[in-house]
């Protein structure tokens, strides 16, 4: 058995914490933001009919664009209250509730390897810390050789971006990009945000 996750630590301490964060993007789509940029991004890096993991995919918002541009889209998150607000909200992809840590996709009967794996929404920080790298490794498992693992998360979150990298390296990913922003702004040593494309390491 896996150490919990800290957004599911948070559920249980409030357990309105789920409702809040599902309404919160439910008004920000009603409003007309844009809420589905990280998913754009993972578009522009694949083809069409594309294998993509969502990976901590909250409500569905990503999964749900990534669906309606034409590709194959399973969501993954451990909190069950945001998976069903998925399927209500955003049909069509795989949902799966399970905790990244334990995610075993061919077990759902859902093909792979896949072709891309988003990671947005500071889901890397909401990891129990112990996890990361086996989360890590089971993302660098399902991916194809070609495939690409896109992950986003802030800066201040108890996650230093190094350690993050070292960790991505002991898994067998290997940095190609860095990014500040999922609208392709340069990473720098000062930066408050990093966005990571990574890929399986040769060999």
């Amino acid at each position: 058995m896996v150490e919990q996750s800290q957004w599911m630590k948070q559920v249980e301490a409030n357990p309105g914490h789920s409702q809040w964060y599902i309404e919160r993007f439910r008004q920000l789509a009603a409003a007309g933001d844009d809420i589905v940029g990280e998913a754009r991004l993972i578009d522009a890096m694949v083809g069409r009919s594309s294998r993509v993991l969502d990976a901590g995919c909250g409500p569905g918002r990503n999964a749900g664009y990534l669906h309606a541009v034409g590709h194959g889209v399973v969501g993954v998150d451990v909190d069950p209250a945001l998976i069903e607000a998925a399927r209500e909200d955003y049909p069509g992809p795989d949902y799966v509730v399970s905790d990244l840590a334990e995610m075993d996709l061919p077990a759902h009967g859902i093909a792979e390897p896949l072709d891309a794996i988003l990671c947005a929404g500071n889901v890397m920080t909401f990891l129990a810390p112990s996890t990361r790298v086996e989360v890590l490794r089971r993302f660098a498992s399902h991916l194809a050789e070609d495939g690409r693992a896109v992950i986003g998360f802030g800066a201040g979150r108890g996650y230093p971006f190094q350690e993050f990298f070292d960790d991505a390296a002991a898994a067998g990913l290997e940095p190609q990009l860095r990014l500040s922003t999922w609208d392709l702004r340069p990473f720098s040593e000062d930066s408050e945000f990093l966005v990571a494309v990574l890929g399986k390491r040769a060999g």
